[in-house]
């Protein structure tokens, strides 16, 4: 069946936010015909960890308020299952192992541009689209797509969208990449758009109250499995809850006194054992990341200089990226980074392009504990 619009059908994810309205608006402004589509991505099995979050009734009214005021047709989609298994699960099955996941960046790759984009494919879109602070284009140069970052500094969420493949960038389409944050919600307010002065979402959205902590305990309460908490010689200092509630850098709630202020440092999810240290030993010069994906570069085929970000938040770094064994890659940085923390992201820059990123194995330092950490030890802090 042919299209309405010359320029092609977009599933539009609206989340009854702003970011998503606007997109949304611009979209329908440069002529795509467009579908409203909010995801329900919550699991009946667990509470909503924001009444007035994605997923929320009033979510789902202001969205279809939004699309009535643009004229464009507008359903409610049940991506729940893939949500709880790609996401949800992910994240627990991640902390039990003492690690520390970002999930929105597993929720653009598996969700919002891997579920929902085969079924806009299944309904005859050609592209999807989601309010990102973020730009692709393609490079006839290289015959590639591109992700590059938004034109608000504050705003840019290119570090969260590293994941996207050649495939699903090419069906992507992110009109907010282009807009600073105040210039959308001016485009809200002159559209008069309901959605116009919401606030922004800040928290993970299925972890009520950001604490994650409560989260594990109700969702995986084998999370809580209490060990040794040792420092760098091997000596137990007090007992942790269970390694699933700790992270690398965490200074406070350790639960144990010492003369001078201790971070953790390691978690041996072995020997289920939080190892903490002073702060210059949670500094890091380099790191493994694995699995990769390259989005600017086909492969990785010697160093490349580069900055990059550890985390969401953090300022970014100059470094030099090296292809490792297996399709890995190791990151050198010009200065020590705090925190290197497996199962976070370390995403790569080359001015405003994405050359692409990975998720952090480990830090590459030799930290040396003082004898091994045995099962016996554990005992001794009970």
């Amino acid at each position: 069946m042919p299209h309405a619009s010359k320029k092609g059908r977009v599933l539009v994810a609206m989340s009854g936010g702003v970011d998503s309205s606007v997109a949304a608006a611009l979209l329908v402004e440069q002529g795509y015909e467009c579908i409203g589509v909010t995801m329900q991505l919550w699991p009946e099995d667990l509470p909503l960890a924001h009444e007035s979050g994605c997923c929320s009734l009033s979510a789902v009214e202001d969205a279809r308020r939004v699309a009535n005021k643009l004229g464009i047709p507008y359903y409610v989609l049940n991506f729940a299952h893939s949500f709880a298994e790609e996401v949800i699960e992910r994240f627990a099955e991640e902390y039990l192992r003492g690690r520390t996941p970002n999930p929105c960046i597993v929720c653009n790759e598996k969700v919002k541009f891997g579920t929902f984009l085969q079924k806009a494919l299944e309904l005859g879109c050609d592209y999807v689209a989601t309010g990102h602070y973020a730009r692709v284009e393609y490079d006839p140069e290289r015959g590639r797509y591109l992700l590059k970052r938004g034109k608000d500094p504050k705003k840019d969420q290119s570090y969260t969208l590293y994941g996207l493949t050649q495939e699903q960038l090419a069906r992507t389409l992110l009109p907010l990449g282009a807009y600073h944050k105040d210039e959308v919600r001016a485009i809200a307010r002159e559209l008069g758009l309901v959605t116009a002065s919401k606030p922004d979402s800040q928290e993970i959205c299925f972890v009520p109250e950001g604490d994650y902590r409560a989260f594990m305990e109700r969702y995986k309460p084998e999370s809580k499995r209490p060990g040794p908490i040792v420092d760098l010689d091997g000596n137990v200092l007090g007992e942790h809850q269970g390694i699933a509630f700790y992270t690398i850098g965490q200074r406070k709630g350790l639960g144990i006194t010492h003369p001078t202020p201790l971070y953790v440092v390691a978690i041996d999810e072995a020997t289920n054992t939080v190892v903490v240290g002073p702060r210059e030993a949670v500094q890091g010069m380099s790191l493994l990341a694995d699995p990769v994906n390259l989005i600017a570069v086909p492969e990785l085929a010697g160093p490349m200089e580069v900055t990059c970000k550890i985390r969401y938040r953090v300022q970014e770094a100059p470094a030099t990226i090296v292809p490792g064994e297996d399709g890995a890659v190791i990151t050198h940085f010009e200065e020590p980074q705090s925190a290197i923390t497996p199962g976070q992201s370390v995403v790569w820059y080359d001015g405003d392009i994405v050359i692409g990123g990975g998720i952090i194995e480990r830090d590459l330092k030799e930290l040396k504990v003082a004898g091994p950490l045995p099962a016996a030890k554990a005992g001794a802090a009970r």
